[in-house]
Parts: structure tokens; sequence; C-alpha cells
């Protein structure tokens, strides 16, 4: 029941902390990271009301510090799945008839939670999980995630105020109701925001959902579950399990009650699990939802009237922060001849002067990769380049995994436009340049807008305002999130919304209205004071 109106203003963005040396917010973040390594975590799955353990524990290792055992979760398998589905749809009823209100409050107190006594627990499962240093950690699994919980409710309040005009007689409006079924959320390791704003959301709408984080999140995911509880969602709304992918599509996508799929992750997976939902489209009770944000090859375009240090800064930032494992990294970049060997020269000055290490030595800029398979991936694409007469490398390519994944930021020179690293997704700390002439600005735009099938995010760097114009009119379609005269990473909540189309995603625009709308379902409701009592219309009377 509804006594009133309950109005959710416009949130300011959370406050990032910097942890400089002799903060307060150093010393406890410190702290709680040597507790966290003094303590071996046993992590369940969280099913409807249990804590569900198997018999298959798998080990949780800091990528910078392999030797080290976190603690261990407890992988599931199909029944799993199921009764994930099951618990779902038995807290459905009672999660949707809550009341608005009710439901709004529990992400702010969620947020609230984060903001204050679990803030260095956030930020420390993230750093030694995911091997993210203090400020990237903090800019993710603090600030974003406290951004995402309170401004969805926000813009949920706006959905739920936007209703249709009534004529004379009549009252009409609109209802937002959650999909009929469960939603299928599957989160990525590089952000501890992405894995808990795609569950939420969906939640948020009053929908319930099957929550799959990637492995290498999972230490920090089963800490944002814990909030979640604290913070009251009840039983069976979020169901989160470790199951492999393979298994929760043919499960999830075979099921009558499947409402939809929150997903970020790699492109290919992305198109399989499109390809699945249409074969079964017609088992379904309504037509899924699908949202994606996929993979980048993200650009960064420098005109020659550019200031090369404003280039420099931007590549360096935008192309190693977090070792490059975001999907809006610089990955390619078209620099003009007339500042080639100067933006060189400082790029090479600038990765020489990184510190790479552990997460708990503040002063190191980079870290590990996430993993293993990630590792070789990526090592592979700079032996290949090392051997390529069609490339150059300019600085880095030492790869190192005796302690830890460790690869050294990596700049590689193409000498053709359409160079393997120029076009592929490569999800590491590799950025790939290409020098093309100073007059040839707009061959250069083309070049951009074809060399890769993705269309993520994208920067133009200028102080021509001419160049500036032309490219934001070229590249239109070439990212979803296009910077000028910034680096091409660090979209916030509530000001640049985040998604891109091509082969980047569905472009639904997470941090946004726009993505709420995808988890809800409209119904109109029409009543008349005074209905009509007889069938004739007034041009039918005789003359």
């Amino acid at each position: 029941m509804n006594l009133g109106y309950f109005n959710y203003p416009m949130p300011v963005n959370e406050p990032v902390l910097n942890y400089a040396p002799g903060s307060s917010e150093r010393k406890r973040l410190k702290e709680v990271l040597a507790e966290l390594k003094s303590t071996t975590v046993d992590v369940p799955m969280y099913i409807g009301n249990k804590e569900v353990r198997t018999n298959k524990k798998v080990a949780m290792h800091p990528p910078h510090e392999i030797a080290h055992t976190l603690g261990h979760f407890h992988a599931g398998e199909e029944k799993h799945v199921h009764q994930a589905i099951e618990a779902a749809l038995a807290a459905k009823e009672s999660w949707a008839n809550m009341s608005w209100e009710s439901r709004a409050n529990i992400f702010l107190r969620a947020a609230d939670l984060i903001a204050t006594k679990y803030r260095p627990y956030m930020n420390g499962t993230t750093m030694l999980g995911q091997s993210k240093n203090a400020y990237q950690a903090e800019i993710d699994a603090a600030c974003e995630i406290i951004d995402f919980l309170r401004f969805n409710v926000h813009f949920l309040s706006e959905i739920y105020r936007q209703q249709p005009i009534s004529g004379a007689g009549m009252h009409n409006r609109m209802e937002y109701r959650p999909l009929e079924g469960f939603v299928l959320a599957v989160t990525p390791f590089n952000f501890t925001a992405i894995g808990g704003n795609l569950p939420t959301s969906a939640a948020m709408c009053g929908n319930v959902v099957v929550w799959k984080p990637a492995n290498t999140q999972v230490y920090s995911a089963q800490m944002f579950m814990r909030i979640l509880k604290e913070a009251g969602l009840p039983d069976g709304v979020i169901n989160l399990i470790y199951v492999d992918g393979p298994t929760i599509g043919r499960v999830c996508f075979n099921h009558r009650e499947f409402a939809g799929v929150h997903f970020t992750g790699s492109t290919g997976v992305f198109n399989n699990m499109w390809e699945t939902i249409g074969k079964n489209m017609s088992m379904y009770k309504s037509y899924p939802r699908i949202v994606g944000e996929t993979g980048g090859k993200d650009f960064v375009l420098a005109h020659k009237s550019a200031n090369p240090d404003v280039v420099v800064t931007a590549l360096l930032r935008g192309a190693f922060e977090f070792q490059g494992q975001k999907c809006s990294a610089a990955s390619r970049a078209y620099i003009p001849s007339n500042m080639a060997e100067e933006v060189k020269k400082k790029l090479i000055a600038g990765i020489k002067s990184f510190k790479m290490g552990t997460v708990e030595d503040f002063s190191n800029f980079i870290n590990a990769v996430i993993d293993e398979k990630s590792f070789n991936n990526i090592k592979n694409y700079i032996d290949n380049a090392r051997k390529d007469p069609k490339a150059e490398i300019w600085v880095g390519g030492k790869c190192d995994k005796k302690e830890g994944y460790f690869i050294q930021p990596t700049i590689i020179e193409a000498k053709k436009p359409d160079y393997v690293t120029m076009c592929e997704e490569i999800f590491g700390p590799v950025l790939t340049v290409y020098v093309y002439p100073a007059n040839s600005f707009e061959k250069a735009l083309e070049l951009v807008d074809t060399t890769s099938p993705y269309a993520l995010t994208g920067s133009i760097l200028a102080q021509d305002r001419d160049a500036v114009e032309l490219a934001t009119a070229k590249l239109r379609n070439s990212a979803g999130n296009f910077y000028i005269n910034d680096k091409p990473t660090g979209a916030v909540v509530g000001q640049q919304p985040f998604g891109g189309a091509r082969a980047s995603g569905t472009n639904d625009k997470a941090g946004s209205i726009l993505n709420l709308y995808r988890w809800l379902s409209a119904r109109t409701i029409k009543e008349t004071f005074n209905p009509p009592t007889d069938y004739r219309y007034p041009f039918m009377g005789e003359e």
C-alpha cells in the first residue's frame, strides 16, 4: 500500500578519496589489507535462504602474489542453477509486491554501508582479488558502485513519475511492472561496480535475479553480497552462484521463465547467447530482454594541433591504468607525423617511470593481469610483434609469471594501419600506435572508423575546433562514449552514461535511466468514470 509519493532527488557523486601518505583512509585500508590477507575465507553460493557449499572448492589467489591463498569458493553444477532459478521464482511475488520505497531503501542502505564501514573491505577485496591499486579500487569498488545504487534509485523514481495525460471523464495511468520470470546477470572480473550493478539494477525494478560473476571476481562479489544481505535484501531476490558459463546458459536459456540477460563480457560469448536465445524464442513466456556491453578496441586520435603533453598523458593513463584491463582502455592510437618523435620519446620515458608490483605497495602504478590465461594471451601478441617486420616495439614487452602475472606496459608501433594489434582486442597493457601524415587527418578519421568492428569508447585530441567538429561528426558511430581532449576511460555514473554499439554491445547505457527501462514492462490502465450505456454514436441519428 502506498500512502504517499516518495521523492528520491538527484544524488551527488560519491567523493573519491585520495589515499595520500598520512591520510586516515590510507591507514585504515592498509589495516584491512593486512586483515584480509591473514584470513582464509570460505565462500559459499547464496541460493534463497541457504549458504550452499559443495565438494568442489576453488582456491582464490592474488594475481600479483599467486603463492598466497585468499580463500576458497564452492563451485556449483547444473543442479545449483536450477535451485537458484527456483529460489528466485519463489521470491518473485513478494518482492514485486513490496512497496517501492522499501525496495529503494534497501539499496540506499547498501550504498551507505559501502560508503562507511565497508569501504576499505570493498576496496581491499578488489585490490587483492583483482590486483587493482588503491586509487583504481576506490573509483570502482567504492565510488562507482555507490553511485550506481543511489543514481538508479533516483532514475527509477523518475520513471515511476512519468504518467500519461487524461481526457475528460477518465483517468489514465502507467504501471511499470517487473518482467515475468527471472533475469540472468553475468558479470566480468575487471569492475567490481559492474558486478554489483548488473544484478541490482534489474532487482531494483522488482525483478529476481540469478547472478554469475567471473571466477576471478568472486572474492569481491561475495563481499558485496554480504553487504546486500545486511542492508535487508530478502532471500532469493539475488542468487549468487559459481557455475561455468556453458552450464548456466544451457539451463537458463532453456527455461520458460527466462526473462532477460544483463551481460558484460566478450563479444563472442554475447553473440552465442543471442543466437541461443533466438533459437529458443518459442519456448519463452515473453520476449527476453538482451542487454550486453561487450568488447572494445578503443582509440585515441591526435590532430596535428594537439598538445603533445596532453596526448602523452591521455595515452599513459588511458592505456595502462589497471593494466589496460578496461573495456574502455585506449588500445590503438593515431599520432600525426609532426609530433610523433616527441610523443614517442615522452611515452617511453613515462613507461620507464612506472613502478610495477603488489597492490600493498602504494607507489606501484602497475600491478598484475588477472590470471595465467590472460597473461599467456597478451604475451603471445607481444612475442608475435617482436618478430614481425610490420611492427616495432618502442618500449616494454617483458613478461614474468614466477610470482604473479606481471606484464610490463608495452607500446607497439604498427607499420600498417590494419596490423593485428590495431584491430583485435587484447585486454592488457598493450598500446599500438600508428603514425599518420599530419596533413591526412580525414584519412585518419576513415581508418579509425573502419579498422575495428567495435564502437565502445574513443577520443579526439586537438586544439583546432574545426578538427574537433569534424571528428565528432565523422566518428558518430565509432564510439558510444566519445571524449574531447581527454582519455577514453573513466565514465562517471550520472555524468557519462556508459555503453557502445556495433560489436561493443546494445548501448543500453549503464548509469542512466535508459538501462532501467530494459528491466520494466509497462502497463497502461484507463479508467472511465461515466461509461456509455448505448452503443450508438450521435452521427448515426436520423435527420
